[in-house]
């Protein structure tokens, strides 16, 4: 976590952020870095050429405020998940992180809830409490599944007016079936979000709940461009929802809040979707052997939808954490007890991370 200065507390803060430390990750400059889910693979030459070569055609006209409806950018999004799916129905961001924060400024707020099914991305807490809301915290199995009975009577308790629904899971990588989200739904009175930040890492024959559109007008499905598309530094989100949905983050988003550079950045790299995706298929069989591999060193692997795997047995989470930084390897420590989390990199990364844990593991 970054550090807060203790002279905040001297200022007049809003009561319910004081004691609140902001969302971060360890940034070290390791030989390899597999701690916050990137797709460590470079964008090709062709596809990076093609995105410059759009950059430096919307600076010509930089001097003039963008698309405030990100017209094109949203067509293309539209094309990319198909499903029938028109720009209408689509909404973008600067990452996935302020389109959730659109939604939960339209939806949340004070005096209103916001439920999750906890361990979950640890930014759904902080984006509800920044809106103001209350974040409301249920519980999954011991190895973190959702049963569809269970998240019934959990949502049914909670009566939020929000739920997020992280679709697979972070940190675990968990799946997430489609009848438990419409479960989910039809119990709902409020907004049901399903994050779908990691799916283009799911099995191939997995449908999306993008199916589950239709005729849902309070169903949002949201996803990045950070992971499969290898654009996290370019920071680009988006959603599929009902138009009238769209309608309602009109209110609440600033002007002209996904400038011209991104636009042009983003629509590039969706014209370049198959290239942008054939990493894919390697970050999967590098997963695997990660799990593979753990599951041989005497490790528990959990299944994984994602670009990573949390794995636990780890007798001592903070000391294996820092012999593997001290062999140049940087992982994440989630907090969750004996465990520990790892992006699967490249072949050469995953490698280096494998022998730096076989390294430091007991011997069973």
């Amino acid at each position: 976590m970054d550090a807060v200065s203790p002279r905040l507390e001297d200022l007049p803060v809003r009561d319910d952020l004081r004691g609140m430390t902001p969302y971060g990750a360890p940034q070290a400059a390791l030989p390899v870095a597999l701690n916050v889910n990137e797709n460590t693979h470079p964008i090709p030459k062709d596809v990076s050429d093609d995105i410059v070569d759009a950059i430096a055609f919307a600076l010509r006209d930089v001097n003039r405020y963008p698309d405030r409806e990100f017209t094109h950018l949203r067509e293309g999004f539209a094309d990319y998940l198909g499903h029938g799916l028109t720009r209408e129905q689509i909404w973008a961001g600067n990452g996935s992180n302020e389109v959730l924060q659109h939604l939960l400024q339209a939806f949340a707020g004070p005096g209103r809830t916001v439920f999750g099914f906890a361990p979950t991305y640890s930014m759904y807490p902080l984006l509800t409490r920044g809106t103001g809301a209350q974040w409301v915290a249920g519980t999954r199995a011991h190895d973190f599944t959702i049963a569809a009975d269970d998240a019934v009577a959990q949502v049914a308790e909670a009566d939020p007016d929000v739920v997020i629904l992280c679709s697979p899971n972070n940190p675990t990588g968990t799946p997430l079936s489609l009848e438990v989200i419409d479960a989910v739904y039809a119990r709902s009175r409020g907004i049901v979000i399903v994050d779908e930040a990691y799916w283009e890492f799911a099995p191939r024959e997995q449908q999306s709940a993008l199916t589950l559109l239709p005729d849902r007008e309070r169903l949002v499905v949201s996803r990045t461009m950070s992971k499969a598309f290898a654009f996290a530094g370019a920071r680009v989100g988006y959603l599929a929802a009902d138009p009238a949905l769209i309608d309602a983050l009109r209110l609440v988003r600033l002007p002209y809040h996904l400038s011209a550079l991104t636009q042009a950045a983003a629509s590039a790299a969706l014209r370049h979707a198959p290239t942008m995706l054939a990493a894919v298929d390697e970050i999967v069989v590098q997963r695997d052997r990660i799990s593979a591999t753990l599951a041989a060193l005497g490790y528990n692997p959990y299944e994984s939808w994602t670009n990573f795997v949390l794995f636990s047995g780890v007798e001592d989470p903070a000391a294996t954490w820092q012999a593997l930084y001290d062999r140049g390897v940087l992982i994440r420590d989630v907090g969750l007890p004996g465990s520990l989390r790892v992006t699967a990199g490249t072949e050469a990364e995953t490698s280096a991370f494998l022998d730096a844990l076989a390294s430091v593991t007991p011997a069973r």
